[in-house]
């Protein structure tokens, strides 16, 4: 019963469903490179947003709480890979022509599942909902829990975002209108990234 919360999966959604760093990285990466392509970066979310939470089911987020130099570090870390993804994504082309190629790559599942772990984001949601939505297990069958819940829950969150993104490919052919919505996404991921020191 206590595996299935069904406020614990509600709190999830929204935290993850909300625009951060994935939901901007998706989206772009989606109308950048399509669907297929995005795939591994999908699945590295995935996999790493739910390790994430299942180590603060473990104490690894009350360490991290603990250890305000630690936090910080995470945090510059985290906003100089976003700002990083965001000057890609304010440079990023398409090749000549009609070929609806971007000249980049997409994200490695390892690089986006290590990202999870810098991701301040997550990290919050995560220690909120270990927090607040505790079963009173033990610290295994909690990391398990939790890393379950975001894991499965996040899935459909990145292929919605991920699938956004390949279908807005269709409505920006034009190369003034392919430029525009990268300018807007970048900003959107550097805006993330001032985000993380609030």
């Amino acid at each position: 019963m206590t595996l299935l919360d069904p406020l614990l999966y509600s709190f999830v959604f929204l935290g993850l469903f909300s625009p951060g760093p994935n939901v901007v990285m998706l989206t772009a990466s989606g109308a950048r490179f399509g669907f297929r392509q995005t795939m591994p970066h999908l699945l590295g979310v995935v996999i790493g947003v739910g390790i994430t939470a299942g180590v603060t089911g473990l104490g690894v987020g009350a360490l991290i709480l603990a250890n305000p130099a630690l936090g910080l570090v995470l945090r510059v870390l985290a906003a100089s890979w976003i700002l990083y993804m965001a000057w890609s994504y304010f440079n990023a082309t398409r090749r000549p022509a009609s070929d609806t190629q971007d000249t980049g790559q997409p994200m490695t599942l390892l690089q986006a599942a290590l990202f999870q772990w810098i991701n301040p984001k997550v990290w919050a949601i995560a220690f909120a909902a270990s927090a607040g939505y505790g079963a009173g297990m033990t610290p295994a069958l909690e990391g398990l829990r939790l890393g379950l819940a975001f894991s499965s829950v996040n899935l459909g969150v990145c292929l919605f975002w991920t699938s956004a993104g390949a279908l807005l490919t269709t409505l920006l052919r034009n190369p003034r209108h392919w430029r525009v919505f990268m300018r807007v996404m970048a900003g959107l991921l550097a805006l993330s990234a001032l985000m993380v020191f609030v």
